[in-house]
């Protein structure tokens, strides 16, 4: 059984720059101290609490205890094996990395680098089906279709998009060329089998291809063209596989994803061609769904990306198409507005035209005044639900009214209720008093609306806490503030702490949980210099989970130093805590030297051990008062 050898893993997590890795999924924000913060991608909230420290190569939030390294943290957001993840990073910072046999396999083997390989042919089938649609003359629809969509060349190439052959065989060949196994082609979902052989999984269809938030390609998204096409549907989608995840995938991220971040404003639209056509007309924040509708893991996508919560008043704009399926779509979106503190709005095109054909007929400046109109999307849907009554009658006013008042109960923003439900009144007619009791009844009763408000209302209750072991508990206590304090200034600037660490002993350490983590420290030994990598390391040789939080936690806490800082707080911290230990040794001496009798020849020995710590404990002080004065 192979596995990446240990000097090659250590030289990833050197090399590794944390806050780059997580900024592929995560809008981070400048904390001070050398911190960066942003929402946590493993649990919802509203503020901030997730906290990553670039130069220790570390991130820990504060609301859920998630924490690690930069290969803890692909594990958990890409559901990867800790090989893989450190195969990514290697790719991602060009390490080669070796391999060593460790024993007969227990299982089925692994293939060490299977979503590399997975990516790197799906690199090399974006690029050969690009040089199809620009090169072949089969595909003379394709690029027709392109022209008629109002798209040229270099629209099609910022795109990527590309051509299958009808052939069935051109791609399967091309790949094999390149050393690709049938496998890996099944497997990725580039290409089928059957019982005539292997053959390609697209055929005689305009591609486009899918990448994930960091550009890399996972799948693709295929248009039918001609008639006799084995696949019926209109627009196919690669299969899931192990690198493509349609509920967590937008095309078009990797294009939008810094606008998104810097407008903390995102527009779904519905189509490939529809996100073409807004990034065109300069609408760049621009994502769509991948052959299914918007749900929980594409608004986490859109959260994190914006910093979506009450600081940062992101807006997420969806366009629906006027008819009844868009109409439906919008409630759905409606119903799964929890996902966002920032506002939802809705633009609609009242010809029904989708973003697409609104510029091909009336230009760029049409589209950018489609996503400028929009409304908030719950006066969308309060107005498609009104229209299902006629309130020309006094019984369907009030069923109205009972119905609207619900969606009332929807919008988080409190300020925005009242506004709301005067719409309400004036839209069905009926006073104002009636709309506030009925909005009155349904707040005192269960909520009755869709299953996702009902999960959201339940998840506003405070959840349980993890119960803990009872030391680990116990090293929050006010008493152990100073052991804290000297885990954050080892973990964080271990190089600076180097110089003046070598007088710290285990007895300085009460806790078993600080005397634990810092023996791991000493065994790892402390860097001579910044070292992104070293943190990592000491975290995966500490036993056990609950000891690695609590590592994480001083990785990230702030300690109120930068690296110029540093080298006056951290010994000035040090120094408190050795300062401690002998305060405690002074208090054994004296306690021995009162029960000791002054004519008993071990008196003398003991107070002249006491002097001597006296001494030390001024000469600790000193220091520690002259680090502090830097």
């Amino acid at each position: 059984m192979a596995r990446i050898k240990d000097e090659d893993i250590q030289l990833v997590r050197e090399r590794t720059r944390i806050d780059e890795v997580v900024e592929q999924y995560v809008t981070l924000k400048n904390a001070g101290g050398g911190a960066r913060k942003g929402l946590c991608p493993f649990h919802d909230e509203k503020t901030p609490s997730f906290n990553v420290r670039p130069a220790q190569g570390f991130y820990h939030c504060f609301g859920c205890s998630a924490g690690g390294d930069a290969i803890k943290f692909l594990m958990e957001i890409e559901g990867l094996t800790f090989a893989e993840s450190v195969e990514r990073l290697a790719d991602k910072y060009g390490i080669q990395l070796r391999y060593e046999e460790t024993g007969a396999p227990t299982g089925p083997r692994r293939d060490p680098g299977q979503r590399q390989r997975l990516l790197l042919a799906h690199k090399a089938a974006e690029r050969f089906y690009a040089e199809q649609l620009m090169s072949s003359p089969e595909a003379s629809p394709g690029r027709r279709l392109v022209t008629d969509r109002g798209f040229d060349q270099a629209a099609a190439e910022t795109f990527g998009m590309g051509w299958a052959p009808k052939s069935g065989q051109a791609l399967v060949g091309h790949l094999r060329s390149k050393g690709f196994s049938e496998e890996e082609l099944v497997v990725g979902g580039l290409a089928r089998k059957s019982a005539r052989g292997l053959f390609d999984a697209f055929q005689g269809r305009l591609l486009w291809p899918i990448k994930e938030i960091s550009g890399e390609v996972i799948g693709f998204g295929a248009r039918r063209m001609f008639d006799d096409d084995f696949m019926s549907g209109k627009y196919v989608n690669t299969s899931e596989t192990p690198i493509y995840k349609k509920a967590q995938v937008l095309y078009g991220i990797d294009l939008a994803r810094d606008p998104i971040r810097k407008q903390s404003q995102a527009v779904v639209v519905e189509g490939y061609t529809d996100v073409m056509a807004c990034h065109q007309a300069g609408v760049l924040t621009a994502v769509a769904t991948c052959g299914t509708a918007f749900g929980d893991g594409h608004a986490r996508v859109l959260r994190r990306l914006m910093l979506d919560h009450d600081a940062f008043h992101g807006e997420v704009i969806f366009t629906f198409d006027g008819d009844e399926a868009g109409q439906k779509a919008a409630v759905k979106a409606f119903e799964g507005d929890e996902e966002f503190v920032g506002q939802t709005y809705v633009a609609v095109e009242g010809t029904g035209k989708d973003p697409c054909d609104l510029r091909l007929a009336e230009g760029d400046e049409a589209v950018r005044e489609l996503i400028g109109s929009r409304i908030p999307l719950y006066r969308f849907v309060l107005d498609n639900t009104l229209e299902r009554y006629d309130l020309d009658r006094g019984d369907q006013r009030i069923d109205a009214v009972r119905e609207a008042v619900r969606l009332a109960s929807a919008v988080r923003d409190t300020s925005k209720v009242d506004e709301f439900l005067r719409e309400i009144a004036t839209r069905a007619g009926v006073d104002i008093d009636l709309v506030h009791a009925e909005h009155r009844k349904a707040k005192d009763q269960k909520p009755s609306g869709p299953p996702k408000l009902a999960r959201a209302a339940a998840a506003a209750e405070p959840a349980p806490t993890r119960p803990e072991p009872a030391v680990f508990a116990s090293f929050g206590a006010p008493q152990f503030s100073d052991e804290r304090e000297a885990l954050k200034a080892l973990a964080q600037y271990p190089h600076v702490a180097r110089a003046v660490a070598a007088d710290l002993t285990d007895e300085d350490f009460v806790h078993p949980v600080a005397r634990e983590i810092w023996r791991h420290m000493v065994e790892r030994g402390l860097p001579d210099r910044a070292d992104a990598g070293w943190l990592p390391a000491v975290a995966e040789s500490l036993p056990g989970d609950d000891l690695r939080r609590v590592l994480g936690v001083a990785a990230v806490e702030p300690l109120h130093a930068s690296e110029q800082t540093a080298v006056a707080v951290v010994p000035a911290v040090l120094a408190r805590l050795q300062e401690l230990a002998i305060s405690r040794q002074i208090g054994d001496v004296k306690s021995r030297l009162q029960r000791t009798d002054p004519t008993d020849p071990e008196y003398s020995e003991v107070f002249g051990r006491l002097v001597a710590l006296e001494q030390r404990r001024r000469g600790v002080r000193e220091r520690a008062l002259g680090a502090a004065s830097f």
